[in-house]
């Protein structure tokens, strides 16, 4: 059996998806399935069983031997959220709980770290593990994102294989229950849907333009066929970045959803939020080869393919069922 979590999420619930399409049914989901407004995401997946995130060490205690892999994608992600406490319970104390599982019973370990660890981008977007230390995070979330980078590569004991990623920009579907946190191509698509026009956050440094901020924005069908081709290949061990190693302004983001919806692109800028303003990361761009040189050559999605997918093939249906 695999064992995914966060399997009601945004990512978690994509990686399902492609298991499943690979012919894998045996999967174990953990989460917190208390959460109604997240239901479709795993109404629908063929699965042998769904366990509270809260119990799911009890079970593994009892049934470990039957565990082939864990792929941990459970997370508290909110960027905005400041108290620390609630990213070291579920997200540093609970994956090292994880990794000492896999450790002990000799499981396979795939795990979901950040971009976010890299904080304003000054040290760059390396994936050299010689400098996870030095990173130095803008917030809470890549804190705990980075503090577990660095308690990994010091454990003396370690699964047969394991694998950290750190995500760049994900979008696509079933991030529809993230609100704010959502992509920023879901909230443009409901802008333009509703008021045909599109708000984007203005620069507030004089070294960019407003709407020429970069990020490297990934499609989630990229992750997960990533992270499908390590289960495979069960190695090498590392933290690997994974994005598509190309940074795209947010114009060219908001142009690309309005194309794929046969709309005429009027962008707008507001002010980035305060509580946010100081934390802003105004430039990101993974460097991919660590993860080319250990073989996995997956082509990436264009951004423009990568939305019209997105866009057309799932966020105008969900529109057209609701």
């Amino acid at each position: 059996m695999i064992v995914v979590t966060g399997a009601a999420g945004f990512i978690g619930s994509c990686m399902i998806e492609k298991l499943n399409e690979s012919g894998l049914h045996d999967l174990i989901l953990v989460d917190d399935f208390t959460k109604e407004a997240k239901k479709k995401n795993w109404l629908h997946k063929k699965y042998c069983d769904k366990i509270q995130r809260n119990e799911f060490f009890q079970w593994a205690d009892q049934n470990h031997s039957h565990i082939e892999a864990i792929i941990h994608l459970g997370a508290r992600t909110d960027t905005t959220e400041m108290n620390y406490a609630v990213f070291e319970e579920l997200n540093v104390d609970y994956t090292q709980h994880l990794w000492s599982l896999s450790a002990q019973h000799h499981i396979p370990l795939l795990y979901a770290s950040s971009a976010a660890t890299y904080g304003d981008g000054n040290l760059g977007y390396d994936d050299n593990e010689k400098l996870i230390p030095t990173l130095q995070p803008l917030n809470p979330y890549g804190k705990s994102k980075n503090e577990i980078d660095k308690w990994i590569l010091q454990q003396m004991k370690s699964p047969p294989m394991w694998a950290g990623f750190k995500f760049f920009n994900v979008y696509g579907p079933n991030e529809y229950h993230k609100g704010r946190m959502a992509s920023v191509i879901m909230h443009a698509f409901h802008q333009i849907n509703e008021k045909d026009m599109v708000n984007l956050f203005r620069s507030h440094r004089p070294d960019y333009q407003d709407g020429e901020q970069k990020r490297d924005f990934i499609y989630v069908k990229d992750v997960v066929s990533v992270l499908y081709w390590f289960l495979q290949h069960k190695h090498p061990d590392g933290i690997f970045n994974l994005g598509t190693g190309q940074a795209r302004t947010f114009t060219d983001l908001a142009t690309a959803t309005f194309t794929a919806m046969s709309r005429i692109p009027d962008i707008h800028f507001i002010d980035i939020p305060e509580d946010i303003r100081d934390k802003y990361q105004y430039f990101t761009e993974a460097k991919m080869g660590k993860l080319r040189q250990a073989g996995c050559q997956h082509p990436f999605h264009t951004l423009e393919d990568g939305v019209s997918d997105y866009v057309q093939n799932y966020l105008m249906r969900d529109l057209a069922i609701y």
